[in-house]
């Protein structure tokens, strides 16, 4: 039977619940255990592809078009687990659902109420991955133990160990253990208080995972085990990573973590732990030969989460050329002053990522003209390519005006404009072109050296595109146009030949990298990096 791992968090919210999640699933793929991933969230939100990047951090998209939390990214970068629209539900999911199913009827008359109705439907979300060729299901439960919008889900899986036994469900609660440094003491209380919350919704958790400054003593651990009712053994102390979020997983395994879950789920099948691998990436992680600096400029670039993938698609990139990847992050808007465009033109490569409306455009397109212009490696990503497009039209084919027409509806040159399929929608959920989209590189591109095919799929999410209309015009005037849609109608990937490397993509390459597998992009994006710092340009 499968068996089933429930983490929630408490004390406070961003403790790292996903990654822990993460880190837990890919020690029991190493140990050889078939793992799914999932998580619910506790907003009423449908989904987080409507919600600003500032309050909700990235959207990460996945294969199927589903726009899910950022944690299924570490889901992916961790774990080989697949992941669908199955992997992510929100309460407003559950409650649509559940309305919808009302109003065909299926309830029989019957009053609709949060127990059973709402709870039974968050189940059936968690048994939906519990199939029979996998082994464990880690459900990351979202918020913190106390929020009132917590309590339908916890109460879920409360039952959850009724309905499938307790032998084949584990509960870890994630809390933090503070360091004041006026008392220079570690303080469990609030984690006696997390766990006291949980138990009295009915849950009492196998083990207690401690984020924490400084090391936990052996006195404080005795003392969660104490009065959170769990063995002491059970009690496990999580560091901050000092270096990188990859060393999470080894903290966890030098506790015993994985052991103690083989053992407390019955886990037969389970091998022993190999990490060497793991050990490696590491250790090209810590002895880089060289580092470059990649200027990120972004509309969000203030709130770091909202580029979650960005930045560890370039770490990953920066492994794999034994380089260690330092990022400036530049908000768009600021472009136009005098110290920060000195900062871009001494960059080893500059990184335009996505985004929505016209604030800071300008300022990217600026930063596209610094890049072409003093031959600075670029990588343009999906808003990224748009004004890689516009940049590249109105400083070399002369179309001054040129515009896309999200930003100005009546421009005359619109060289990026709304897609066919889009004029007619009105919703803004879920309606955008998303998930994988097919696209066929031209042979002796740069795009298809890196990817090795001319054939990819890659992630989509956006409404506008290069208009069709110019692409000869653009063709006429040196802008090599690398990747199209299979019939030819859609611009995926351009590029410029005279520069050491200058390629914009449509889609969003991030979304598919994993520190063992370096995006493709990437790893050359970053490659030309460490090729303009050993030519002796750039930041030192």
């Amino acid at each position: 039977m499968t068996k089933h791992i429930f983490v929630t968090g408490g004390v406070v919210s961003s403790l790292g619940k996903g990654l822990t999640s993460a880190s837990i699933g890919m020690l029991l793929e190493n140990r050889g255990l078939s793992v799914r991933m999932q998580k619910l969230d506790p907003y009423i939100n449908v989904d987080p592809g409507t919600m600003s990047p500032y309050q909700h951090g990235e959207v990460y998209v996945l294969d199927d078009g589903s726009e899910t939390d950022l944690d299924l990214g570490h889901y992916e970068r961790f774990t080989h687990s697949p992941l669908t629209r199955d992997s992510n539900w929100t309460t407003g999911q559950i409650y649509l659902r559940v309305i919808e199913k009302e109003r065909s009827g299926a309830y029989l008359g019957k009053t609709v109420q949060v127990i059973p109705h709402i709870t039974n439907e968050i189940k059936d979300c968690v048994k939906r991955l519990a199939t029979d060729d996998v082994d464990v299901v880690i459900t990351e439960i979202g918020g913190t133990v106390g929020d009132i919008e917590s309590l339908p889900f916890l109460e879920a899986i409360r039952q959850f160990a009724i309905d499938v036994g307790k032998e084949n469900c584990a509960y870890i609660h994630l809390t933090l253990v503070p360091f004041l440094k006026a008392a220079k003491e570690l303080k469990t209380k609030p984690t006696q208080h997390s766990v006291g919350q949980l138990r009295q919704i009915g849950i009492q958790p196998d083990f207690v995972v401690c984020r924490t400054e400084h090391e936990i003593s052996r006195d404080d651990i005795e003392k969660i085990a104490l009065f959170c009712n769990v063995p002491s053994k059970n009690v496990v102390e999580e560091q901050d990573a000092d270096f990188s979020i990859y060393e999470v997983p080894l903290s966890l395994a030098e506790h015993k973590l994985d052991e103690m879950i083989v053992e407390r789920l019955g886990l037969t099948k389970a091998k022993p732990l190999d990490l060497t691998k793991w050990r490696e990436l590491l250790h090209s992680l810590r002895t880089p030969q060289t580092e470059v600096t990649i200027a990120v400029v972004g509309k969000y670039a203030k709130h770091k989460d909202a580029y979650k993938s960005i930045y560890e698609a370039l770490d990953h990139a920066g492994m794999t050329n034994k380089a260690s990847v330092r990022v400036l992050r530049i908000q768009s808007e600021d472009v136009a002053r005098e110290e920060t465009r000195a900062l871009l033109e001494k960059a080893n490569g500059i990184l335009i990522p996505g985004g929505f409306g016209d604030r800071g455009v300008e300022g990217k397109i600026d930063a596209v003209q610094i890049a072409r212009e003093k031959k600075i490696p670029f990588f343009g990503i999906c808003l990224g390519m748009q004004c890689a497009v516009i940049e590249y039209a109105r400083n070399v084919l002369g179309l001054a005006d040129a515009n896309s027409t999200e930003f100005d509806p009546t421009v005359e040159h619109p060289v990026i404009n709304l897609m066919e399929e889009q004029r007619a929608i009105t919703d803004k959920g879920g309606t955008m072109r998303l998930g994988s989209q097919p696209t066929t590189l031209l042979a002796g591109s740069r795009a298809a050296s890196a990817y090795g095919t001319l054939e990819i799929e890659e992630r989509h999410r956006h409404r506008y595109e290069f208009n069709y209309d110019y692409r000869d015009r653009f063709i006429d005037g040196g802008l090599t146009i690398a990747g199209s849609s299979p019939n030819g109608k859609l611009v995926e990937v351009v590029e410029i030949e005279d520069h050491p490397w200058f390629v914009a993509v449509q889609y969003h390459p991030e979304f598919k990298s994993k520190p063992t597998h370096p995006h493709p992009l990437f790893r050359e994006f970053i490659a030309a990096a460490v090729r303009m710092k050993r030519a002796g340009l750039g930041l030192e």
